[in-house]
């Protein structure tokens, strides 16, 4: 059941859109939900019994892609090809991020990306930026993360903890980088944890002898990330080009 919050909440001045859904898992399911009480179509739905295909993409407005990390680039690629805005919230493609990137550029399309479109999520990447800049000269804390979601998410760590992690690098020069390994010295420990019915909780940590520092954000429901995906949706369809959740929320 939807929350009257997540119905009503900011409900900005929008064209109704026709919206094809590629990925109709639980969280395609919801943002369906979410779209419909917003006054949008969904024109259709994508999953492994309808494959995605530009023909099939005729007259939709967005396409909002939850789908699996060994498909999204591919997805990416048809919506380029037959000109449809994407909003992208798998994660785990990161490793062709150019390429995509320059598909954009060169086709002159729309493509939103975030690895997490929860509002308090993008919240508490501001809060972890600064915490990571107030931090980067005490030396005696050592830094760790750790993120727990449900048993079908399928990369690990989550796009949320390397966006984390990378946040943190940014502002401490004393890292090159993550690792999923707990003992190190360079890089930042990430832990991942796989529960079932979790939508997902993250964890930054700073340890010393004496005392530690834990920021912590916990999603309720999949509710406060389809939201995210439908203002994205939204948002694009007066902007355009390469955006993200800094764009939508002018963080």
């Amino acid at each position: 059941m939807i929350l009257p919050f997540f119905i009503s909440y900011r409900k900005i001045k929008h064209l109704d859109m026709k919206i094809a859904i590629v990925g109709y898992g639980k969280m395609g399911k919801t943002i369906e939900q979410i779209a419909i009480s917003r006054g949008h179509e969904i024109l259709i739905t994508f999953d492994q019994n309808l494959p995605l295909s530009a023909e099939k993409l005729k007259g939709a407005d967005v396409a909002i892609e939850f789908s699996r990390p060994e498909v999204a680039v591919a997805n990416f690629l048809i919506c380029s090809k037959a000109a449809v805005p994407v909003v992208a919230g798998t994660t785990g493609w990161l490793a062709d991020w150019d390429r995509v990137k320059e598909v954009c550029k060169t086709s002159k399309g729309t493509f939103f990306y975030a690895s997490n479109f929860s509002l308090g999520v993008n919240l508490f990447f501001k809060l972890n930026k600064q915490l990571a800049k107030l931090m980067k000269n005490f030396d005696d804390y050592a830094i760790s993360l750790s993120e727990t979601h449900h048993t079908e998410k399928l990369d690990a760590p989550s796009g949320t903890a390397i966006s984390l992690a990378e946040q943190i690098i940014e502002q401490n020069h004393k890292f090159n980088g993550w690792t999923k390994e707990q003992e190190a010295t360079k890089k930042i420990p990430i832990k991942s944890l796989r529960k079932v019915n979790v939508p997902g909780t993250h964890t930054i940590k700073y340890n010393s002898d004496v005392d530690y520092i834990e920021i912590t954000h916990t999603a309720k429901s999949r509710e406060g990330f389809a939201l995210g995906a439908v203002l994205a949706a939204e948002f694009i369809q007066n902007n355009s080009g390469w955006l993200g959740m800094e764009d939508l929320l002018k963080l």
